[in-house]
């Protein structure tokens, strides 16, 4: 399944306390269950005044139908077209298909 990034703008998100965090959270969490389970959560990075959602869907649109009922619009929703990590700069490259994994 897809995996997408979501931007959006928070005033203070860096700055938000744990209750604040949890209560943003469990709204997502409910909203998301009501939805059916096409859509999944992963984890949201709070900074300054923005939050950075990780979410697996089937598609940006149905990504962003969802989204619209889960907390603060929606800036910007990204498709993840690869990852790196210190595990991937230990092995040789391999070439680049083109398309998505």
């Amino acid at each position: 399944m897809p995996k997408f990034v979501i931007e959006r703008s928070v005033a203070g998100a860096g700055l938000l306390g744990p209750a604040e965090l949890q209560s943003l959270g469990c709204k997502a969490c409910g909203a998301l269950t009501s939805m059916g389970p096409e859509i999944h959560w992963i984890e949201t990075y709070a900074v300054a005044d923005k939050l950075y959602c990780v979410y697996y869907a089937p598609d940006e649109a149905t990504l962003r139908l969802r989204l619209q009922k889960t907390g603060p619009p929606v800036d910007h929703i990204s498709e993840v077209q690869t990852a790196i990590d210190p595990a991937t700069t230990d092995r040789e490259p391999e070439p680049h298909s083109g398309t998505p994994t």
